[in-house]
């Protein structure tokens, strides 16, 4: 028999760099899909074909991390980490096809290790929160990249016109309205096609300076903190961001409640501030993508994602649309940056 499955891409609406500091995020799952066709074989092996590359992979199903690299690691990777749970994996031919756009910071990777994941389950009962973990474990120590669990829970408890918000000091996932075009608003997603990347260690920087401020504050992580007034210079500007985005993040789930997208949208841009100012993860292309949308009638825009590139999301009125994209193409096009995707996009499903 064969299988299909598919999970999407995701975008984070507020909330960054706050998951490995025991905070609060507020993601949304895309429309965008990656889809996985599984044949099940009687065979030691997985032959792993996908439409981004000619290359046909085959995983034996006792790999273990080192065998397998580049995109068939992400596959490969839970194959390992579903057999090291206790789940017996099958063999057979598994089929791939990606709706998610690589390196913008969509989460391509756990859409991938989602996608696979259901597949080789052939529908067994398996609680999500394990899933999310089974899936972190294949990028953590297979693929080796120290990512938290913010991607794959976001993925796996998705729900049409809604976030989904993460406490990740207590690991809930508690759904959230979110529904702006029944408001007249439209979130659009700016793919500025600078490649997401954690460029030179900084992603680790920023972990390590977490953790000295936290550790200098007298606290377990920045969730706990209320003042970050003791510290200075860059552990403060950074532990400040953390401590900010976090009730950024609350203040955010309060507004939605409420309908009230004017204040959400300044809570974009204030949390774009903050990465640009405190946490300085942000690129001045990505400073123009946000201030110009904003400038030309968006309520608020935020770089979205860990940093360096990728993606702007705006909080745009629906008759400001053409007018919030043309003015972004062309501040764009004279800045001598590449030509940005601009498409409205919605809260979408969860995996399936």
């Amino acid at each position: 028999m064969s299988i299909r499955f598919s999970a999407p891409g995701r975008i984070n609406l507020i909330g960054e760099h706050t998951d490995y500091n025991a905070g609060f995020a507020l993601p949304i799952a895309l429309p965008g899909r990656t889809t996985v066709e599984f044949e099940p074989a009687d065979s030691g092996e997985l032959v792993v074909s996908t439409d981004l590359s000619p290359d046909v992979v085959r995983i034996r199903l006792d790999t273990v991390p080192g065998d397998v690299t580049g995109w068939a690691a992400y596959v490969a990777g839970v194959v390992w980490s579903l057999r090291e749970a206790g789940y017996p994996v099958p063999g057979g031919t598994l089929s791939i096809s990606s709706g998610v756009q690589i390196g913008s910071g969509l989460s391509s990777s756990a859409a991938l290790e989602c996608a696979v994941l259901g597949a080789l389950l052939q529908g067994a009962a398996v609680d999500r929160m394990e899933q999310a973990r089974i899936a972190q474990r294949a990028e953590n120590k297979y693929v080796g990249a120290p990512t938290g669990l913010l991607d794959q829970l976001a993925i796996l408890f998705a729900q049409p016109r809604c976030a989904q918000l993460i406490d990740f000091r207590d690991l809930t996932v508690t759904p959230v309205p979110f529904d702006p075009d029944a408001h007249g608003v439209t979130l659009l997603l700016i793919d500025s096609q600078a490649r997401h990347q954690h460029a030179g260690g900084e992603y680790a920087a920023r972990r390590a300076a977490c953790e000295r401020a936290a550790e200098a504050l007298g606290v377990a992580s920045l969730r706990e903190a209320s003042s970050v007034s003791s510290l200075s210079g860059e552990d403060q500007r950074r532990a400040r961001h953390i401590v900010t985005e976090n009730q950024r993040v609350l203040d955010t789930v309060e507004a939605l409640s409420a309908s009230d997208f004017g204040r959400v949208g300044k809570l974009f841009t204030a949390s774009h501030e903050s990465m640009r100012d405190d946490f300085e993860i942000t690129t001045p292309h990505l400073d123009l993508i946000a201030s110009t949308a904003v400038s030309a009638g968006a309520l608020g825009a935020r770089m979205t994602g860990g940093g360096f590139g990728g993606c702007v999301i705006a909080l745009v009125p629906s008759e400001a649309v053409d007018a919030v994209d043309a003015a972004v193409r062309e501040a764009v096009r004279s800045a001598g940056c590449p030509e940005p995707t601009i498409e409205p996009t919605v809260a979408g499903a969860g995996p399936g």
